[in-house]
């Protein structure tokens, strides 16, 4: 008979949950479909126009990033120590941060899963009735803060909701201030082909994977003028916005992977082979696109596993997210395209399942796209625009992830 209530329960809130949640959120707006976009945007005012260009007074606010992670591939582990220097352009005093930590999605103790009733299928089994009355078990997932201090060492109060992290500031944050932190963590990576997200990895049939590493690490929440701070709960599918900023990350992983990232490798010296340091260079003035890490030299990293290590350092200006890709399996390749007299390198990254459609289209798509929307929006404003293709889709500042494989015999689809 319990069980029998529940699962009529759980049916009803099924059907209900997605107009409840609209009429619940004051912000949403979805309840009225015919609402006109006036009533929707901020009033304007001197912070921002009625044309919706920044006003007088605009401000916005910035966090710089200094990141140093280490990928464990061996047991599916990620742990980083980041500095975040925030500054607080707002005229406001702050006496807290908040920060997301979207890798909490993965946790079934600290997720905001509960918000996402319509995620009940049409049918459901006892077995999954039978789930959903067990005492939840931690699966280990999401982050773990394993220091956070201030940039003296003294430790900061903070505190963990689901997907969110509040740090309560020692002494209040002016206008015009800065204030740095330090905070330490780690995480298991998730198979994102079986549990989903935007970032995790992917087993290929050798054993080898790919690892997309998006939303990674913790970082601010926006603070606006409109909103105060944007600290909504994540639920894995929902979009988001960041704060602008400056990253210097270097990412340490097996010396056998091949690292593409938001902004530009500042060492690809020391962590490429003089052949392939080589056909970088040439790259930079090719014709059509240079394979930098080649098919043969990628089939020939996917019969070992380096237990040696190596780091990949990367810098990025004024973006507002970061994110990465690391495999042994990839080949990558490389061409510039020009927008304006500046020079931008468009490059992909691909197993060698993708070989046969990648390598003739992909990196050519990329140029003729930045070359494209430059010339009817505005100049592409980064150094670096890159393809890789990973079974899913999501675009981050200067990366993208796509999918789309050939069959075995090298076919493909027109819809692949």
């Amino acid at each position: 008979m319990r069980k029998s209530t529940l699962l009529g329960f759980m049916l009803a809130s099924a059907i209900g949950a997605g107009a409840q949640n609209i009429m619940n959120n004051p912000t949403s707006n979805h309840g009225n479909k015919f609402e006109q976009l006036g009533t929707i945007l901020p009033t304007p005012n001197e912070y921002r126009t009625a044309s919706g260009a920044p006003g007088p007074k605009y401000w916005q606010q910035r966090a710089d990033y200094v990141i140093k992670c280490e990928l464990d591939e061996a047991n599916l582990k990620l742990k980083g120590a980041e500095t975040v220097t925030y500054f607080n352009n707002s005229p406001d005093v702050l006496t807290y941060l908040w920060l997301q930590l979207d890798e909490n999605e993965h946790s079934n103790q600290n997720n905001a899963n509960y918000q996402d009733a319509s995620g009940l299928g049409r049918s459901i089994t006892t077995r999954q009735v039978d789930g959903l009355l067990d005492a939840k078990t931690d699966n280990g997932n999401g982050h773990i803060i394993s220091k956070l201090t201030d940039a003296t060492g003294k430790p900061l109060k903070y505190t963990i909701n689901k997907t969110m992290m509040r740090i309560d500031l020692p002494a209040a944050l002016k206008p015009g201030q800065k204030f740095v932190f330090n905070i330490d963590w780690s995480y298991k990576v998730t198979n994102r082909m079986t549990v989903g997200g935007r970032g995790g990895y992917e087993t290929l049939e050798d054993g080898n994977n790919l690892f997309t590493m998006a939303q990674w690490f913790p970082r601010l929440c926006v603070y606006s003028d409109f909103q105060g701070w944007q600290n909504h709960q994540f639920t894995g599918r929902g979009e988001f916005a960041l704060v602008f900023g400056n990253y210097d990350v270097q990412i340490t992983v097996p010396a056998d992977h091949v690292v593409l990232s938001t902004g530009s490798c500042q060492n690809y010296a020391q962590v490429l082979s003089p052949a392939q340091l080589s056909r970088w260079n040439q790259a930079q003035t090719a014709k059509e696109p240079v394979e930098v890490v080649t098919l043969q030299e990628a089939l020939a990293a996917e019969k070992t596993k380096s237990t040696a290590r190596k780091t990949w350092s990367y810098k990025a200006e004024n973006v507002r997210d970061f994110a990465w890709t690391s495999s042994r399996r990839y080949i990558w390749d490389a061409m510039p395209t020009y927008v304006e007299g500046k020079k931008i390198m468009c490059m992909s990254g691909y197993p060698k399942e993708a070989y046969g459609l990648y390598r003739k289209y992909s990196t050519k798509a990329v140029a003729h796209t930045i070359k494209t929307y430059s010339k009817f929006s505005i100049p592409y404003p980064y150094p670096v625009a890159q393809s890789i293709e990973a079974s899913n889709g999501m675009e981050y500042p200067m990366i993208c992830f796509n999918n789309g494989r050939t069959n075995k015999d090298g076919s493909y689809s027109e819809n692949t």
